[in-house]
């Protein structure tokens, strides 16, 4: 079940045609508050947002997704006309997985929703991994650190799982952003340096084992020297 929230008609009826013909179930909603009211019947398996919305904003859903532990998980693609590189960084570190600009075609979506439903698909059946004291579990969607539960942001999860499967290898900023975000947008990497740096305060004094390599990217330092 896909969750559509868009508040042209047009839009909505041709999106949900496409879903439809390609085989996915999809309610769509002309706002936020619409949506809330069904969402305890069935939770879907991904939410198309529109930013621009009546009442509550797609970033505001977005943000009231990403802080229900019943719906963190569920992935969410942006769709806006909005087309600057501040709108798409703003939605992606805000919890988004994919960001698709209007006027956009029916099988670009389509391969996105695929996209981002293979990723979803793939983590929530990785094993865990623990390296010194950091363990990260993609099925329970947790991480401890010395036995400690760690609260981090989902994107903040996706880029330590990244770095820990990848434990010891080099990866630049352009490799990180296009697998944690999804995405690849030039002079925006920046978005890395900023979440490197929260996961670092958040791991404590494990942080120093994400390091950095100057002029190239980060590395996770799994074994003590």
């Amino acid at each position: 079940m896909i969750y559509l929230v868009e508040d042209d008609p047009s839009i909505r009826k041709l999106v949900g045609y496409a879903l439809n013909g390609s085989g996915y179930d999809v309610r769509s909603f002309e706002s936020g508050e619409e949506m809330e009211a069904v969402l305890g019947e069935e939770k879907p398996e991904l939410f198309l947002l529109d930013i621009m919305l009546p009442g509550a904003s797609g970033l505001e859903i977005l943000s009231s997704i990403r802080s229900d532990a019943s719906l963190r998980d569920i992935p969410v693609i942006m769709l806006t006309a909005k087309g600057t590189e501040y709108d798409k960084v703003l939605g992606l570190d805000s919890g988004a997985d994919d960001y698709i600009a209007k006027p956009f075609g029916m099988m670009e979506l389509l391969s996105r929703i695929k996209a981002v439903l293979r990723r979803a698909e793939r983590q929530r059946h990785r094993d865990a991994i623990t390296w010194g004291d950091v363990s990260i579990s993609p099925s329970s969607h947790t991480v401890k650190v010395s036995g400690q539960k760690v609260e981090l942001t989902l994107k903040e999860f996706n880029l330590l799982l990244y770095l820990m499967e990848n434990e010891g290898i080099v990866l630049d900023r352009d490799s990180i952003l296009n697998t944690v975000w999804g995405y690849s947008f030039d002079g925006e990497n920046r978005t890395v340096d900023v979440h490197i740096r929260h996961l670092r305060e958040k791991l404590g004094d494990e942080g120093q084992r994400i390091e950095t390599v100057k002029g190239v990217g980060y590395r996770f330092r799994g074994h003590d020297e």
